[in-house]
């Protein structure tokens, strides 16, 4: 049975006294926390600062990007893989839909991320996604076949024994609208259909998690369908009552 995951994206929000202030009330609370994998991705700045408030316990830190090169190098203003790694991270988000569509990254960047973030030794978190447009044309599943294709095209499907998947509906993110219980399972079921035609051992231990408004209201009954393990939380993961809530509904949706 695969575990949940959970992993909260803070995005550009933070500042030391409110992390400070979540990280104690998610400590407090974390007794809520069973059966389920948790991270929190503040924005880079704060890693270390996020890390050494999370230590001995079971929360785990990520990063929200890296460049598409390791190393050390003359990119100003970028973030390698190999300073995430040293900071203690071990998720970075790649391919969020913001990344792609403010800072134009492409399918073959995104994927160039994912080879390094593997190489590093960490975990991608892969986002995946349709726009409204896209789904009103009904091209969800080329959309998210194309995101995911390049990927397994550049690294092959034994890659996936060390990615998390997040499908992330554009149109669902940070806009209360949420895609319902069987929209949603219909593309993850898909998506591990995807990896199921290269290797059907690595696609059901794959995973899967849904990003999209997710809040405790409707946490439990997302983490209920049978091909979704968790979520990348947005906003819900910046307010420690409702991030624990999510955290729990997970955990539980994963014993029943």
């Amino acid at each position: 049975m695969r575990k949940p995951f959970v992993a909260g994206n803070w995005k550009m929000h933070g500042s030391k006294a409110m992390i400070g202030s979540l990280i104690s009330a998610l400590r407090a609370g974390a007794e809520q926390i069973k059966g389920v994998d948790v991270a929190v991705c503040p924005p880079s700045l704060y890693i270390q600062f996020a890390g050494d408030m999370l230590l001995e316990s079971q929360i785990k830190v990520g990063a929200q990007n890296v460049a598409s090169v390791a190393g050390q190098g003359a990119l100003t203003g970028e973030v390698s893989v190999d300073m995430v790694q040293d900071l203690g991270c071990q998720y970075v988000i790649v391919g969020h839909s913001e990344r792609r569509s403010i800072f134009d990254e492409t399918d073959e960047v995104v994927a160039a991320k994912v080879g390094v973030v593997l190489e590093a030794g960490l975990t991608p978190i892969l986002c995946v996604g349709e726009t409204l447009e896209q789904r009103e044309a009904g091209v969800t599943q080329d959309v998210v076949a194309g995101q995911i294709g390049v990927v397994l095209q550049k690294l092959g499907v034994s890659a996936f024994n060390n990615i998390v998947i997040a499908y992330e509906p554009v149109w669902a993110i940070g806009t209360g609208k949420v895609a319902t219980p069987e929209q949603a399972q219909s593309v993850h079921a898909f998506i591990r259909s995807l990896i199921a035609n290269e290797d059907s051992k690595i696609a059901s231990n794959l995973i899967i998690q849904y990003g999209g408004s997710v809040k405790p209201e409707n946490a439990a009954i997302l983490f209920s369908q049978p091909d979704i393990d968790g979520g990348l939380i947005g906003g819900a993961s910046l307010d420690a009552g409702d991030f624990l809530a999510i955290c729990k509904a997970a955990g539980e949706a994963c014993s029943e």
